[in-house]
């Protein structure tokens, strides 16, 4: 049992902040006025800079520990899967509640599971089984209202699901490129290569590409700092200090940032048969998690 006195707390108040912070994704992409597609390019675009410079700092660290500084096949997977990500979430947000798009999201661990049950034959405990059958239920329940309502709510949840798929797969490659490439090269490369596939979307969608006066770029720039850059440099930070199963309870916190923040700001208050799915939907995810 891990003491109070060797418990990494710095890593885990780095964790939960990193959490809230990508959690206000939702909320910056509502406040700007550029295109749903364009929003998550500005994301990227606007980020990759600022993990170059990163980069380029522990250059020499990166050399002097082995690690790989040059150009793979995964990084140019990590960044089509994660542009497939982020237009798709982005473009979800366009349709159906900042709640729901975030909770969907949060559907990738079950699809990560079903793929290493599916490829490489890994067998999964009871509470992994239950989990993924609670999960489910809760996204039904989620998903159920919407349904019931047809159009652009039903639309928007369906993408945010699929965008948990592609979230999954991206979360498969960093997996395996994490051996190879230090965190800084890794979010660089994978940045920049995710603003390049989403450029071409950006200007071909209707909306607005540039934002129609400067105050427009301060939700892009607040999606670049502080959801890409502060967000998931600091997760990246704390998942080398604390245990996976705690880290992936913690970031939890995403959903519940999510919706306290789009009730608060959007007024977009959920009813109780979605309320109830959504924790289920949490608390499935956390099931599994631990069964896995």
């Amino acid at each position: 049992m891990t003491s109070h006195k060797n418990f990494p707390a710095f890593a885990f108040v780095a964790l939960l902040c990193g959490g809230i912070a990508i959690g206000f994704a939702g909320i910056l992409m509502r406040l700007s006025d550029v295109s749903p597609v364009a929003s998550a390019f500005w994301r990227m675009a606007l980020a990759a800079p600022v993990l170059w410079a990163w980069a380029w700092m522990v250059r020499k660290q990166d050399l002097a520990a082995g690690k790989r500084i040059d150009f793979s096949r995964a990084l140019w997977l990590a960044g089509i899967y994660f542009a497939g990500d982020m237009g798709i979430w982005h473009l979800s947000l366009h349709y159906t509640t900042v709640s729901n798009a975030t909770l969907l999201s949060n559907f990738a661990p079950i699809f990560i599971a079903l793929w290493l049950w599916a490829v490489h034959h890994v067998r999964f405990t009871n509470v992994f089984i239950v989990g993924m059958m609670v999960a489910l239920g809760g996204a039904v329940m989620l998903i159920g209202p919407n349904a019931m309502l047809g159009g652009d709510r039903l639309l928007g949840d369906g993408l945010g699901l699929i965008t948990a798929v592609f979230y999954a797969a991206y979360q498969l490659v960093i997996k395996g490129a994490r051996n190879q490439y230090s965190t800084a090269r890794l979010m660089a490369w994978s940045t920049t290569i995710t603003a390049l596939a989403l450029l071409p979307f950006a200007l071909a969608s209707s909306g607005l590409f540039w934002p129609a006066q400067a105050a427009g770029w301060l939700p892009l720039l607040g999606l670049a700092l502080v959801a890409q850059v502060g967000g998931q440099t600091v997760i990246a930070y704390a998942f080398a200090h604390l245990p996976a199963s705690l880290s992936s309870v913690s970031l939890l916190i995403q959903p519940l940032t999510a919706t306290i923040a789009a009730w608060i700001l959007f007024s977009e208050a959920i009813g109780p048969i979605q309320m109830a799915g959504g924790a289920l939907l949490v608390y499935g995810i956390y099931l599994s998690k631990r069964g896995s």
